[in-house]
């Protein structure tokens, strides 16, 4: 194996810490090529799709990325923007503002970066930009608030299968989770109450999130437990009572059976038990993007409505509104606790001097 370095690399460069902000992804464009391409590489991860390797291999190649892009381009093309992809554009601001934030007590010393788990810009690319710049203490905060393997577990094997093939490896904090931090907890119910400020409260409020097979929660995958706790945690802040809100699961694929209840169902299902005005929102995505977008505030709000419900709203992702840089601020400020990447680059650049004096200009032949 041959471990990746770099040519002329400078012993005298200034140490920094990264911090890495990542989401899932989002394909080039909203067209079917791109989408074959994006597809491809989300659903080829074993962590995203636990079956056998080769009858998936049939399954994928042979029906899903013959029929799905297309399909997916057409949805994709109604929530693109002139900026593209939403949760492209999400995630830029965010990474943006958080180093804005994080400079305002770590001056130049921290380098804020963001990478899309599937698509681009990808892990790989960013941080190898990041190391080259002088990283050598790195966060790693995967914009999920809710642990699974499918998501979190899925960002820490891009990054293992990056890192075994790298020279010089940077200490390393990786944030899983934090789907009960007080800040996260107080930006959605801020979120939510602003909305109510200006078009009322609804009879129901709807968490809606991300759904994952069934069997993954059987073998011991704690997603479903932490969505619960983040609903329970928002709706006693907002003073709601057990049956003034409901946690459901959307977005599911396959004839497996997902995590209940299913969103699309339990809307279709409310109007005809007397409900008939209410309100969903998402606290497992970070940035609005197709799944909430056209998924929750037009599919979801069409079944309501054909039920029989009179008035549906979906209140935005937190995306990159102040309640929820601070909240992104102050979990990293307490993964950075301990680091100090202050160094007296005089001695630093004499030792460079001297090595040099020794074995002339080193260059390193990866």
């Amino acid at each position: 194996m041959k471990y990746r370095g770099y040519a002329d690399f400078s012993h005298a460069q200034a140490d920094k810490i990264g911090v890495l902000v990542t989401n899932l992804g989002t394909p080039d464009a909203p067209d079917t090529p791109s989408l074959r391409r994006y597809l491809k590489e989300f659903l080829s991860d074993p962590r995203v799709v636990e079956v056998p390797r080769a009858l998936w291999w049939l399954i994928l190649n042979g029906v899903i990325l013959r029929i799905r892009p297309k399909r997916s381009a057409e949805a994709y093309q109604t929530v693109w923007t002139e900026r593209g992809s939403p949760l492209l554009f999400h995630t830029v601001a965010q990474a943006e503002k958080l180093q804005v934030a994080l400079s305002e007590d770590y001056g130049d010393q921290v380098i804020v970066r963001y990478a899309m788990r599937y698509g681009s810009p990808n892990m790989r690319e960013v941080i190898d930009e990041m190391l080259q710049h002088g990283v050598r203490k790195l966060v790693l905060l995967p914009l999920y608030p809710q642990y699974s393997a499918a998501t979190s577990g899925s960002t820490f094997d891009a990054l293992a299968q990056d890192f075994v093939k790298r020279r010089w490896l940077p200490d390393l904090r990786f944030i899983s989770h934090y789907h009960d931090d007080a800040g996260y907890i107080d930006a959605c119910v801020a979120q939510i109450k602003a909305y109510w400020q200006t078009h009322g409260q609804a009879e129901k409020l709807i968490f809606s999130y991300h759904g994952v097979p069934l069997k993954y929660l059987q073998k011991g995958d704690p997603y479903h437990c932490e969505c619960h706790k983040t609903s329970r945690l928002i709706a006693e802040k907002l003073g709601l009572s057990k049956d003034q809100y409901l946690t459901t699961f959307q977005s599911r694929f396959g004839r497996e059976e997902w995590l209940k209840p299913y969103t699309d169902e339990t809307l279709k299902s409310l109007p005809g038990l007397g409900v008939k005005n209410v309100q969903v929102f998402c606290p497992g995505f970070s940035a609005d993007c197709l799944e909430t977008i056209e998924e929750i505030g037009e599919e979801n709000r069409e079944y309501f409505i054909e039920a029989g419900g009179e008035q549906y709203a979906y209140i935005p992702a937190l995306n990159d509104n102040p309640d929820h840089i601070a909240a992104l601020t102050a979990i990293v400020k307490r993964e950075l606790q301990g680091w100090s990447v202050v160094t007296d680059q005089h001695h630093r650049a004499e030792r460079a001097k001297q090595r040099e004096a020794l074995y002339g200009k080193l260059s390193n032949p990866d």
